[in-house]
Order: structure tokens, then sequence, then C-alpha cells
């Protein structure tokens, strides 16, 4: 079980530098030098950082609404893309934390604070623009992961109870 544990976390890693690669570098290597440029220049004038913050989209549901009354390729990619690219942070969640210790609440939380971290983290270093609808349906994503993850794991322990009702609980089986 300790191997498994061990190639869970593996997994989550690459996970986690695949998540930072895509929603910051938008699939580019990271240019080092921009970035502890751009460190340099926030830490000298923090103004400019919360300007950048100010220039993104603060009203929740905003930019969702728009993407469906103004539906585009660009749009839909950018709506669905939130939510996929973080269902597997629920399942990773609960993989790592238990199937007891990960609940809807620590998930939920979970999920937002890695979202806002990695949205202030584009305004910080002027690589994109921070978006609360992307914290909405990042959030989102990392729920049906984890309920998903969660419904599958009840479906295996019924359908393994039923299997085992069948034949008078004289054996165990995997279904």
């Amino acid at each position: 079980m300790k191997q498994i544990d061990h190639w869970i976390r593996i997994l989550f890693i690459l996970y986690l530098y695949t998540l930072v690669k895509i929603i910051l570098f938008k699939f580019h290597d990271p240019a080092m030098p921009y970035l502890l440029e751009r460190i340099k220049t926030d830490l000298t004038n923090p103004d400019l950082v919360l300007h950048r913050m100010q220039q993104g989209n603060l009203i929740p549901l905003g930019e969702i609404t728009r993407t469906l009354q103004n539906v585009s390729g660009h749009g839909l990619l950018n709506l669905f893309g939130n939510i996929g690219l973080f269902i597997p942070f629920g399942v990773f969640l609960v993989l790592l934390g238990g199937e007891k210790q990960a609940t809807l609440g620590r998930v939920l939380i979970t999920v937002f604070v890695a979202s806002l971290c990695l949205e202030s983290a584009q305004a910080v270093f002027s690589i994109g623009c921070f978006d609360v609808d992307d914290l909405l349906l990042n959030s989102f994503g990392g729920l049906i992961g984890f309920a998903g993850f969660k419904l599958c794991v009840k479906l295996k322990k019924d359908c393994v109870r039923i299997h085992r009702s069948k034949e008078g609980n004289t054996r165990l089986s995997r279904v």
C-alpha cells in the first residue's frame, strides 16, 4: 500500500506541475529571469500588483454570463477548461487525505485556496488576469472530482456487498 501512496504523490506532483504550466505559462516554459524581474518590480512598487488585480474580473459570474451570452469556441474552452483542469485536484485530495479526512468543506477550501494562489500569481507576475470566475469554476471542478470519486467508491462498495450477499458471504470477491 505504501508503494501505491508513493506513486499517487508522484502523480499529484506531476499534476501540479502541469497545472501551473497551463494556468500560469500557457504551456510555455517559465522564463525565470522575467519572473525574478517582475518580483523585484512588484516589491519596489506594490501598487502595480493592486492595479493589475483591479484590472481583472472582480465581479462574480460576470465573465461566465458574458461567455454564455456570446458563445464562442475560446469562451467555452475557457469555461470548461477551468472546470476540467481541477477535477483531478478533487480526486487527488481524496486519495491523499483518505476518504474520511477529505470532506466536502476541506476539499472546497483547499481547491479554492490553490486556485486563488494561481490567479494571484498571474497578477503578480503580469502573465494573465485575475478572474474571480476562474476561482468559482476551478472550485466547481474540484468538487466534481471529489463527488465523482466518492460516488465511484460508494458504487464499488455496494457492488461488492450485493455480490457477497448473492454468494452467501462465503467468499470475498472484487468487482
